[in-house]
Parts: C-alpha cells; sequence; structure tokens
C-alpha cells in the first residue's frame, strides 16, 4: 500500500512539475535568437530548445532577472564572463541587459565549454557536462572527472560526476544536479 502511494505521488509530482513548464512553450518572443545562436555556434541540426529549456531554468525567461550574486539577464551571465566574452567574440557588440546578446553570450559560452567536452562520450552527457560546468564551473567538473578517476569510475560520464560532484562542491552539487535534471524536464515539454 505504501509503495503504492509512493508511486501515485511521484506521478502527480512529476506531472505538477512539468504541467508549470508548458506555457513557455507560448513565450516565442525570444525563439529567433535562440535559434539564430543556436545555428551560429552549434550549426543548424543541433535543437535550439535545448538553450532555452536552460534559459528557462536560469532565469524563468525574465530578461531582467538578477542573481543574489550578480549574474544577469535570461541567461544569468556574470558581468566579467560577459565581458570577456564580448572580447572574444565581434558578433556580440550591445548591453548584456538586452536579451538579444545575452542570449548570444549565453550561446557563445556554452559552445566554449562544448569545445572543453569534446572527449567521445553519449550526446547527452556532453550537454550535461557543458550545462554543468556553466553552473557550478568548468574546474569544478574537471575536479570532479578527476575524482571519478580515482574512484574507478568513467569520468567521462555524467552519471560518474553525479556521484563525485558533491565532494568537490559539497552542498552546492545538489543545484548543479537538479539544474541538469530542469532542463532536460523543461525540454522535454517545449516544442
Amino acid at each position: 500500500m505504501v509503495r503504492l502511494i509512493t508511486i501515485i505521488l511521484l506521478l502527480l509530482s512529476s506531472t505538477v512539475y512539468g504541467e508549470e513548464f508548458h506555457h513557455y512553450n507560448d513565450v516565442t518572443n525570444y525563439d529567433r535568437f535562440f535559434s539564430k545562436q543556436t545555428k551560429r555556434n552549434f550549426g543548424p541540426a543541433f535543437n535550439w530548445h535545448h538553450f532555452k529549456a536552460q534559459a528557462i531554468a536560469e532565469s524563468g525567461l525574465k530578461k531582467d532577472a538578477k542573481s543574489y550574486v550578480g549574474a544577469m539577464g535570461l541567461m544569468q551571465i556574470m558581468p566579467a564572463t560577459y565581458a570577456e566574452i564580448t572580447k572574444r567574440n565581434r558578433h556580440i557588440k550591445g548591453s548584456a541587459n538586452t536579451p538579444k546578446w545575452n542570449i548570444a553570450a549565453g550561446i557563445y559560452y556554452n559552445r566554449s565549454i562544448w569545445n572543453l567536452f569534446k572527449v567521445k562520450r553519449p550526446f547527452q552527457d556532453r550537454l550535461d557536462f557543458t550545462f554543468g560546468a556553466y553552473n557550478a564551473g568548468k574546474g569544478n567538473i574537471i575536479k570532479a572527472q578527476k575524482r571519478a578517476t580515482r574512484s574507478g569510475l568513467n569520468p567521462n560520464l555524467w552519471a560518474s560526476i553525479e556521484q563525485t560532484l558533491p565532494s568537490v562542491t559539497g552542498k552546492h552539487s545538489k543545484e548543479t544536479l537538479g539544474y541538469i535534471t530542469k532542463i532536460k524536464r523543461i525540454k522535454q515539454i517545449l516544442k
């Protein structure tokens, strides 16, 4: 009986959790930026909905979002990171507060992380590494990979990072692991 109740509660919570994101299919005012920047940085076959899902997880698609640590905009980019990106990418010319440029910078930054984790691994794992590094920092994911290797785990699979990241970032690992899960759930809903 307890098991049946647990299963029912899990089904209900996953439905409710997913339902809160369905309305983002109707929020299309930034879709052209996500599409254009994904094509520019990842190629035409890459599904731009991954990055829209990321922006939903980051800011709820609120262009004026600002975190307690100073990250800003739809993609929640730190000012120093934005300044570094604009130095390296001549196509990004405007303010980080402008959705077009914030999305451009976020996807460009994702591409730099994607390139860092180019060792052969499943597509979803590479995407998880990219989003994990975007959230926790590249250095922390690399440290988690080293700990995975020392533990006899495959350092190129995200499941190994899920096990070792808590020893690197402590309680903050829950935020990163939850972030990855949230992006995947949102992406499943986006059309």
